[in-house]
């Protein structure tokens, strides 16, 4: 009996000890413990000292011990136990619920979001075979025909992977946000498929019957080839089919250029003359440019022109002729106007180049008068051409245009002028066939699937990338296409402009930061750099064309829209875009893609488009963690990309932070690979491994300083602030822009990367026996 005080106090240690560990906190955000209570201290202190002195206990006890009171001492003490165990047990708990509580999102979005996260990859799980394998592994891996990511890098340690290993991690990627243009039209495609809840402006109700009749495929399927060779016939037949009236030249092209958006011989837009100062309030001009050849051919930097190869031409004479045979052309005489065609367009061919060597040459915005342009290249009547073209404004000799290829101008006048006397007497017009087989081009999207599945065979001969896109795809291209400004409209009501242009101005603020932290080898690029940041004023970019829907019906009064005749409908909105054109001349019209989802500099603003800003990528009740490790990192990403297209050569930190990601990818891929050598990336692959690591830093200071200035936040199946950011930008698709092909790894590995050296991340997020990964530096 005299040992039973000792012998419960060791239980009670025992007890809160155990009882401790079970209320650890995860290791995820764990916050430092308050102090214990110093009286809990003192009355620990008193026993230890009793249980380490036992002579001062013989002599305190006396000789026989009251049992009542002996029962009383072990109340007491297992009283003091309780209420001590139930306090730390409350503060202790309390303290965990102020770590781990979150107020759940319950928006419709977020019950979407949520369960969207459910089936995708958990960077926090298997970190490893997520970080390393999920892109490569499936959506690009050899049986899908994709390119490997690691594929082309020497020595890369996936490429000493063998099928056996791919296929094992095949099964654990699920599925990522697609690419942005994808994720935007996805959006508008329940947009414009969805039944309106309220009376729908008749512009938009025309947007919709368009799309619903580009979408009815039996019909466009029924119809053939029938629309087009009536259209045709309008316009007077063709030597091809035996029944041609003989039009003249110049008023066939000016009808197509009018009428139906065709431009055979030369491009046709409007914009500014970068040249001129100030650019912001530039005057627009007509840009007459080399047209997008049907021909394939490849610039011979020898010779300094371009030419078709024999490889080329077979796929190309293939396809011309089944075009014609699908147009009813009759055999015999379909080899002889195939023949003709490709001979013309071969040598107009000849004097086209490629954008990097006029601008070499100094073809670009070359500025001369309509009337000068007239005597250097006489083959073509340019004011009737250019004034049916931009009908009804009014122009003259005098009128300023713009060229940005006067060689090929000139040679395509002589062509066309040797061409035309070759052929005064024939019942044949080359030239003329030549203009129809365009006009055939331009309308192939609204044809049956027979002329689209023979201009997809030939991109698949010639090595380009092929795949016919889902329908709902290219009707919603078409859509934008001729109903740009109903869509524009569309979007902006369904856009968060407030939330939009906040998470715009705490990224850009970031961005100025970082820059400013950077390291630049010359300080004049670091002063030239801060002076064009400084300047820039960034913003959503809401159109000022259209402010209302009755503007909206009034430019789409006289569009009609029938249910049965995609093809009429679409040559209807041929004609409607030189509308399009014109305003752009004028300068009542920005010229901006509705369908653009990346920024773009317009003077001294950086405009972020609306289509940007839309689920899953972003949605204003999302907690702010989720926009911001998402749709912050793409905006930060963009920005870097747009203002610092070369940081490269300008910057020490570009190469040793790019060289530092890379090693803690090598550290893991080493063991994964069984030991693949090391090599180095190039400039190129350095410059957007830090970009991409940047943009991540970028959006999360962004975020954390969002959190300062609103420190609530919501959150998504319990996760806390900073773990849904990055399991939000985990979400990223590994080839998702323009600059992927640098990107040597997949984009959420830099999750390690900032992980390693931090306390943001859970313990647990390291790979396992990669012992080298402990020894690396912070980058």
């Amino acid at each position: 009996m005299t040992e039973t005080p000792i012998e419960l106090e060791l239980s009670v240690k025992q007890s809160q000890s155990e009882s401790g560990r079970g209320l650890q906190p995860p290791p995820l955000f764990q916050l430092p413990l308050t102090a214990q209570d110093p009286s809990d201290n003192d009355q620990q202190t008193q026993l230890q000292l009793s249980e380490s002195n036992p002579e001062a206990q013989q002599q305190a006890k006396p000789r026989w011990i009251n049992p009542r009171r002996l029962l009383l001492l072990l109340l007491g003490f297992s009283l003091s136990s309780a209420i001590l165990g139930l306090f730390y047990y409350m503060h202790y708990n309390h303290q965990k619920r102020n770590i781990q509580t979150v107020t759940p999102c319950l928006s419709p979005a977020c019950r979407w979001a949520s369960a969207r996260l459910s089936i995708s990859a958990d960077p926090f799980t298997q970190p490893c075979d997520y970080f390393l394998f999920a892109c490569g592994s499936d959506v690009l891996s050899p049986e899908k025909g994709g390119r490997q990511r690691g594929q082309g890098i020497p020595g890369h340690p996936q490429n000493q992977k063998e099928n056996a290993g791919r296929t094992e991690r095949k099964g654990q990627r699920k599925e990522k946000i697609p690419d942005r243009r994808t994720v935007l039209l996805q959006y508008l495609r329940e947009i414009l498929g969805k039944a309106d809840d309220r009376p729908a402006s008749t512009a938009v109700q025309k947007a919709k019957a368009f799309y619903r009749s580009c979408l009815g495929t039996k019909s466009i399927e029924t119809a053939g080839a029938d629309p087009f060779l009536a259209l045709i016939q309008k316009l007077g037949g063709w030597a091809v089919s035996g029944q041609w009236n003989r039009t003249d030249f110049n008023s066939t092209l000016s009808l197509l250029m009018r009428d139906y958006a065709t431009f055979p011989f030369f491009n046709l837009y409007a914009g500014k003359d970068p040249n001129e100062i100030p650019r912001e309030t530039a005057k627009r001009y007509i840009q007459i440019d080399q047209p997008d050849l049907l021909i394939p051919v490849q610039w011979n930097s020898k010779t300094l022109k371009s030419q078709a190869e024999t490889q080329t031409l077979r796929p190309f004479l293939e396809s011309c002729q089944r075009y014609l045979a699908l147009l009813g052309a009759p055999p015999s005489r379909s080899m002889i106007h195939v023949g003709t065609f490709i001979s013309l367009s071969s040598e107009l061919a000849v004097a086209a180049a490629p954008l990097r060597f006029r601008l070499s040459r100094g073809q670009l915005y070359q500025r001369t008068t309509i009337g000068e342009l007239q005597k250097q290249a006489p083959g073509i009547d340019w004011l009737g051409c250019l004034r049916a073209a931009f009908h009804p404004l009014p122009l003259f000799k005098d009128d300023h245009v713009l060229l940005h290829n006067l060689p090929y101008i000139m040679q395509m006048s002589r062509t066309i002028g040797k061409w035309l006397v070759k052929h005064e007497l024939s019942t044949s017009s080359p030239v003329h066939t030549y203009m129809v087989l365009n006009l055939l081009h331009t309308l192939i999207p609204a044809l049956d699937s027979r002329f689209s599945e023979t201009a997809n065979n030939l991109s698949l001969a010639l090595g380009e990338a092929g795949g016919v896109a889902d329908r709902w795809k290219r009707c919603v291209s078409e859509t934008e296409r001729g109903f740009g400004h109903v869509l524009t409209h569309l979007l902006s009501e369904r856009t968060a402009h407030r939330e939009a242009e906040e998470i715009i101005q705490n990224i850009f603020s970031s961005f100025k930061s970082t820059l400013r932290e950077l390291k630049w080898t010359d300080q004049k690029s670091l002063q030239f750099v801060m002076k064009k940041v400084e300047s820039l004023i960034p913003r959503l970019w809401t159109t000022k064309e259209i402010s209302s829907e009755a503007e909206l019906d009034l430019l789409f009064s006289k569009v009609t829209v029938g249910t049965n005749s995609f093809f009429s409908n679409y040559v209807q909105l041929l004609s409607f875009r030189r509308k399009r054109r014109n305003e752009l001349l004028t300068g009542r019209a920005e010229a901006a893609d509705s369908l653009s989802v990346t920024p773009f500099l317009l003077g001294d603003e950086l405009l972020f488009p609306m289509g940007m800003f839309i689920p899953p990528l972003f949605h204003p009740t999302y907690p702010r963690a989720m926009n911001y490790g998402l749709m912050g990192f793409l905006i930060a990403k963009d920005i870097l990309h747009l203002i610092l297209p070369d940081v490269y050569s300008q910057s020490e930190m570009v190469h040793a932070v790019g060289e530092c990601v890379w090693a803690h990818y090598l550290a893991v891929t080493k063991g994964e690979a069984g030991g693949g050598g090391e090599f180095s990336l190039s400039a190129g692959q350095r410059q957007e491994v830090w970009v991409q690591y940047s943009a991540l830093q970028i959006a999360l200071q962004a975020y954390h300083q969002s959190l300062k200035n609103h420190p609530r936040d919501t959150s998504i199946s319990g996760l806390s602030h900073t773990r849904l950011f990055l399991t939000s930008f985990s979400q990223v698709h590994c080839d998702s822009d323009a600059y992927s092909q640098f990107m040597p790894l997949e984009p959420s590995f830099l999750i390690t990367v900032i992980c390693s050296k931090s306390d943001l991340c859970p313990e647990s997020l390291q790979c396992p026996n990669k012992t080298q990964q402990h020894s690396l530096e912070t980058c």
